[in-house]
């Protein structure tokens, strides 16, 4: 079900109306406040004003009613005013407080995923994931813990998306199973969003809204806008999000391209009309917080590659880049049109993204520059160019399977020229080197070196957004502890209150007003493992389990016992895997088969009859022998038979 793109629709005037519809006690603690904070209900009126004359008496009343004298400074002190109740109440639970709650992407690049709630409504904004690290032995994805969601799910008016990229939307098939409530966003992100959903069969059962930058949507007593901004992928936005406590700003992922490649620059104009308003908080991408100077524009990696291309026309040229990176393959396939060279895209999410974003006109392919892949060998390996995905070193990736030469239809040759245009993510260092080494060996030249260029902002363009936004808050987002670190102190040069710029961590509910920011409660937060069909069926014990496998192998130990009187009729049988190379340790295996039956037989001897207890005493006693003799503690895992 595809929701119509309207901007005031009448859901939208729907929850505004019921944004009007307070009851009356939520007032009175407003009147009780406004003494302390005018600005709070001149913000508040301004609010009502941009919510495109959506039905809001009883809030404009509100406003209208605080003033100064409303409330006696007498009446408070001889106590019969209870005006101090409330402030007190709001402390303990955050009641007539904005609670900003980020549920991931705090701790690591990845997993984006932030609640904000205002007493009767949340709204959602990304829901990404993040990819298994070393350890994660198995595990496919990692997803968001949305436990505080599913608990309030009632409250859910809907997910707000920034942008299309995989740690931003990647959860969303999964969650929505759990927490089915509409998803708002650009055209390119929904229909990345869209394609996800089709895979899993989610597509007509989930409700989209395509916005437009400039669009505001209303959910509950939330109005959220779209503003424009740059970033790897088109159609990137951040949200504007106008609440009764007052406007947060939240960047998404960034950077301020004057010149980009596709459509038009970051929307500074917006960002200072909203600074003017006055902005309370504002959540700024941290990735390149720790990186001084401002992040070059898209255009110059063109550059970079029409050199190489005029330098290197005698030879095959394979790019390996982002499959996301629409603007980048612009870039290549404007270059090798320029070369007369065709084009052959190679790599399932390469082929996918490009195939939407020509659909939807966000990519340009001239008429007859791209080929299919089994057309490849009709051309000469000079005249061609292969667009790949694989440049992080994932194992499965084209790039990757080229090199190790497991490739079908494509493989490495001597002279041909491999354009890295990414850095490596944090935690990828290794898989690209060996990708490397793998592409040289095969005679290969690899070239990275001013290929890329970054989609986050550096700290010279996050002081133009401070300079802009001035922020009575600053809640650091979106980056590992150093990079949230580094912005903090950086919102701290820009005129932010050391004690107003505040860092926090996954499942941290962050109250919010005018006077305060303080983290009030935690909730629960953190990763969901995902291992093939399976989600959150493997958890810490069975990851334990699997390091130790992998690390100490496994002995398996297997014996049969007559089913009445228990007398031991086979076995003790051992078999080894991954702990040693059994034809090269039969000395080593027939000294543990005579500690095993020893063990047993003392148990026979004994009487013990309690199966448990039997594996537990074979367990301990091989065990040992393992250690004293090896120095290794291999799995082992008794198996007892009955007859």
């Amino acid at each position: 079900m595809f929701l119509e793109e309207k901007e005031n629709t009448a859901e939208a005037k729907e929850a505004s109306g019921k944004s009007g519809g307070k009851p009356q006690p939520r007032r009175t603690a407003q009147r009780r406040t406004a003494p302390k904070n005018a600005n709070a209900a001149k913000g508040q009126e301004q609010h009502q004003e941009n919510a495109g004359g959506q039905k809001a008496a009883a809030p404009q009343k509100s406003a209208n009613t605080q003033k100064p004298k409303q409330v006696p400074a007498k009446s408070q002190k001889d106590g019969k005013s209870p005006a101090k109740q409330p402030s007190k109440a709001s402390k303990k639970d955050g009641r007539g407080k904005l609670k900003i709650i980020p549920l991931g992407g705090l701790e690591q690049i990845g997993m984006n995923i932030t609640a904000f709630e205002y007493e009767d409504s949340i709204i959602v904004v990304d829901c990404g994931l993040a990819f298994p690290g070393d350890d994660m032995l198995g595990i496919d994805l990692v997803i968001p813990d949305v436990t505080y969601l599913k608990q309030n799910i009632d409250k859910v008016k809907g997910f707000v998306i920034t942008h299309g990229h995989e740690d931003h939307i990647g959860a969303l098939p999964y969650i929505l199973q759990q927490v089915n409530v509409p998803v708002y966003g650009t055209k390119l992100t929904i229909a990345l969003i869209e394609h996800k959903l089709e895979e899993h069969k989610l597509l007509k059962n989930t409700k989209r809204k395509v916005m437009k930058h400039g669009q505001s949507v209303n959910l509950g007593c939330f109005r959220v806008e779209f503003v424009k901004t740059n970033h790897s992928i088109q159609d990137a936005s951040a949200l504007a999000i106008f609440s009764p406590a007052g406007i947060v700003l939240h960047t998404g992922d960034f950077k301020i391209d004057y010149t980009p490649v596709f459509g038009d620059p970051i929307d500074l104009q917006r960002f200072a009309e909203l600074g003017k308003k006055g902005v309370l908080a504002l959540l700024a991408d941290s990735t390149n917080a720790t990186r001084p100077g401002f992040t070059m524009s898209e255009r110059t990696v063109g550059k970079t590659f029409d050199a190489i291309f005029a330098e290197h026309t005698s030879k095959r040229i394979i790019v390996a880049t982002f499959a996301s990176n629409v603007d980048r393959v612009q870039q290549i396939v404007n270059t090798a049109y320029k070369y007369g060279r065709k084009v052959v895209v190679e790599g399932r999410s390469m082929v996918t993204v490009i195939d939407i974003a020509s659909k939807l006109g966000y990519i340009n392919i001239p008429e007859g520059t791209l080929i299919d892949i089994e057309h490849l060998k009709n051309y000469p390996p000079e005249s061609t160019v292969l667009i790949t995905t694989g440049s992080q070193g994932e194992s499965m990736a084209a790039l990757s399977r080229m090199a190790a030469s497991i490739h079908k239809k494509v493989s490495i040759m001597p002279g041909d020229v491999v354009i890295l245009s990414s850095t490596p993510i944090p935690g990828n260092e290794k898989a690209v080197a060996n990708v490397v080494n793998e592409l040289s060996m095969k005679g290969a030249e690899v070239i990275c070196q001013d290929t890329h260029v970054s989609g986050h902002a550096c700290q010279e363009d996050l002081k133009l957004i401070y300079s802009l936004v001035h922020p009575k808050f600053a809640i650091p987002v979106h980056g590992e502890y150093r990079h949230r670190v580094a912005q903090k102190e950086l919102a701290e040069f820009m005129g932010v209150a050391k004690d107003r710029a505040v860092l926090v961590n996954s499942g941290d509910v962050v109250a919010l007003d005018e006077n305060s920011c303080e983290v009030i409660d935690h909730v629960v937060s953190g990763g969901i493992l995902v291992d093939g069909l399976g989600v959150g069926d493997v958890g810490n014990i069975v990851l334990r389990d699997r390091q130790n496998l992998a690390q100490n192998g496994i002995i398996v130990v297997v014996l049969t016992l007559e089913k009445h009187s228990n007398q031991l009729l086979a076995g003790p049988d051992i078999v080894s895997r991954g702990f040693v190379y059994v034809r090269e340790s039969e000395d080593l295996l027939e000294e543990a088969h005579a500690i095993v039956a020893d063990a047993v037989e003392d148990c026979m001897e004994r009487g013990v009859s309690d199966w448990g207890k039997i594996k537990n005493i074979i367990k301990d006693s091989l065990s040992d022998f393992l250690w004293k003799r090896m120095k290794r503690s291999p799995m082992i895992l008794p198996i007892i038979m009955e007859v």
